[in-house]
């Protein structure tokens, strides 16, 4: 029997467009899905069970997506469990929900558990791959973001340039206070592709300059945060949502708590993940300032997470273009 984690994320900016080669930032949260993999003595195949919390509904609607993900990432490791039945079992502190990296924490620390049970040699990087394997089952065409970030940790800038995946490390001096509410939405993102290939079809002028604005929305983001200037970061992220809200990847639940954030005296609040529903982020330096805003949230029954951003990466030797 052996262990492995993912962490969850959140992400400050290029949430939707990375598959469009927009460049995003995005941040591991100090939350975890945890994996055991058990051999059995009898029997074939996998077995799961999953002791996740979730924001309720959210393990039923993604029912079939964690079982195709689990066959994939079976596969792709070579994994023969019919001589090898095993029962995997998932925890850990990380809320089962959309927009915190759910799917993909549990990719992670699926492989994670695998390559100690089995002694499959991966390295780091093996990892990351494997759980972009298991996130076809969620997403689709995965952008390997989530993945990514879930491996790694830390802060990054990630982007596609022709084809290839690209991230590098954003250092924070220490790591800040963030707030994450819930909508109460499970969003479908398979189908964000989709959506917005749509939007491309209706009015590809429009949308072209949307994604310009936010490349350039990107490069700023990354220069302030990288300055640990947090109010421009925050503002850059208010200015982000107002697109959002226009293309329709926002929710009228996650624009209600931002709002609410701002006005409280948050640095700057969005939707983040791919949006439509799932979680905001609001920044919120500070104990009392991160506090002030979560207690408000949860007066209103809202399922709240209070994080930081900036952590110590869980490996830096490795941090490399992903192949």
């Amino acid at each position: 029997m052996n262990k492995g984690t993912g962490f969850g994320k959140t992400i400050l900016i290029g949430d939707q467009f990375v598959l469009w080669e927009v460049p995003a930032i995005l941040a591991a949260i100090p939350f975890e899905t945890e994996c055991t993999v058990e051999r059995l003595g009898s029997g074939s195949g996998w077995t799961l069970v999953d002791n996740r919390i979730e924001v309720p509904g959210y393990k039923k609607a993604k029912e079939k997506d964690c079982l195709a993900s689990f066959d994939r990432m079976v596969e792709v490791m070579g994994l023969d469990l019919e001589k090898n039945p095993i029962k995997i079992t998932v925890g850990g502190d990380l809320l089962a929900g959309s927009g915190v990296g759910a799917s993909a924490a549990i990719c992670v620390s699926f492989a994670r558990a695998c390559n100690k049970e089995f002694a499959l040699n991966m390295d780091v990087l093996d990892i990351n791959h494997v759980a972009w394997e298991g996130e076809f089952g969620y997403h689709g065409l995965p952008s390997g973001l989530d993945n990514t970030v879930s491996t790694y940790g830390g802060v990054i800038q990630y982007r596609i340039k022709k084809g290839v995946k690209q991230f590098e490390r954003i250092t924070l001096s220490q790591p800040v206070e963030i707030v994450l509410g819930n909508s109460g939405v499970t969003a479908n993102t398979a189908s964000l592709k989709g959506f917005l290939e749509q939007q491309e079809s209706e009015n590809a002028e429009l949308f072209n300059r949307r994604l310009n604005t936010i490349k350039f929305q990107v490069e700023e983001l990354g220069q302030a945060l990288s300055a640990e200037d947090l109010r421009e970061t925050g503002q850059i992220m208010n200015e982000n949502h107002k697109i959002l809200i226009e293309m329709g990847l926002s929710h009228e639940k996650l624009i209600s708590l931002c709002d609410l954030a701002n006005s409280l005296g948050a640095y700057g609040a969005k939707v983040t993940g791919g949006g439509r529903g799932g979680y905001m982020v609001a920044l919120t330096p500070g104990k009392e300032l991160q506090e002030k805003v979560a207690a408000a949230f949860e007066a209103k029954g809202i399922a709240t997470i209070r994080a930081t951003i900036g952590g110590t990466p869980t490996d830096d030797s490795s941090f490399q273009i992903l192949k």
